[in-house]
């Protein structure tokens, strides 16, 4: 399907210096607005001659400014949630291990995209950037029985195995009210339906996919970045649950 284009709105500068030619406002939206500014882009590089330039205006340009923004969001929120981590573990080694399942559940939210045939929009892109909060708490609860288990001297991979099993009805109760809250707006109809739909199915899609492979990979990343660091001389258990542990023994 072919879109069509109105008829051009010429506009003449100044003493003829500078001319600008606008499409009309007969645009169909036959592609996502990401996907035909990337088109146009690529075609006026080909077609406009020496001397011209493009430029965006409207909710085009809305769009390529926010996005930048988002990017920069996304890497600060990152960066904040891991200091957080780092200050909560007093650790700097637990917290990436919970981090390692955020590109787990990118990798759901644009597989989800990709499935619905949405578009990685503005929209999109906020799910992306709630994900990361809500992921993370799924490797928070298996790493945090993993330590106590480890302060009260149970094996390394036996403390993981046990958090996975007794971490597992916590985590998937939570991850299925967060999906099923954001069912209605992956399901949404009528207007402003095309808004919420690529967030709520980044949302979904996201935590389906997190939640799954969390519980197999969160485990295995947890034995392995330990022994990695125990290697290297890091503390991996806190000092507040090593110090609790060490206080009961005197007082036995």
């Amino acid at each position: 399907q072919r879109s069509r284009i109105g008829p051009l709105d010429a506009r003449r500068a100044a003493r003829g210096r500078q001319q600008q030619a606008a499409p009309g406002n007969r645009l169909l939206p036959v592609l996502p607005l990401g996907n035909a500014l990337s088109r146009i882009e690529a075609a006026a590089q080909k077609i406009l001659p020496t001397g011209y330039s493009t430029a965006l205006t409207g909710p085009s340009r809305d769009y390529k400014e926010t996005s930048a923004s988002l990017y920069l969001t996304f890497g600060v929120s990152l960066i904040f949630i891991y200091l957080v981590l780092a200050a909560q573990f007093e650790s700097w080694v637990h917290p990436l291990t919970i981090m390692l399942s955020v590109p787990l559940a990118l990798t759901g939210a644009l597989l989800s995209l990709y499935l619905t045939k949405n578009s990685l929009n503005i929209y999109s892109e906020i799910g992306i950037i709630m994900l990361i909060g809500l992921v993370t708490k799924n490797g928070i609860l298996l790493v945090d029985y993993g330590n106590n288990l480890r302060a009260e001297g149970h094996d390394l991979i036996d403390a993981a195995v046990e958090a996975g099993k007794i971490r597992f009805r916590p985590i998937l109760m939570t991850s299925l009210a967060m999906i099923m809250g954001s069912l209605p707006l992956a399901l949404a109809t009528g207007a402003g339906a095309q808004s919420r739909q690529p967030l709520g199915w980044a949302v979904v899609g996201g935590l389906v996919f997190s939640t799954i492979f969390t519980l197999m990979v969160t485990p295995v990343f947890y034995i392995l970045i330990t022994r990695l660091a125990e290697r290297l001389g890091l503390k991996t258990i806190p000092p507040r649950m090593a110090g609790g542990k060490k206080e009961e023994g005197e007082e036995a």
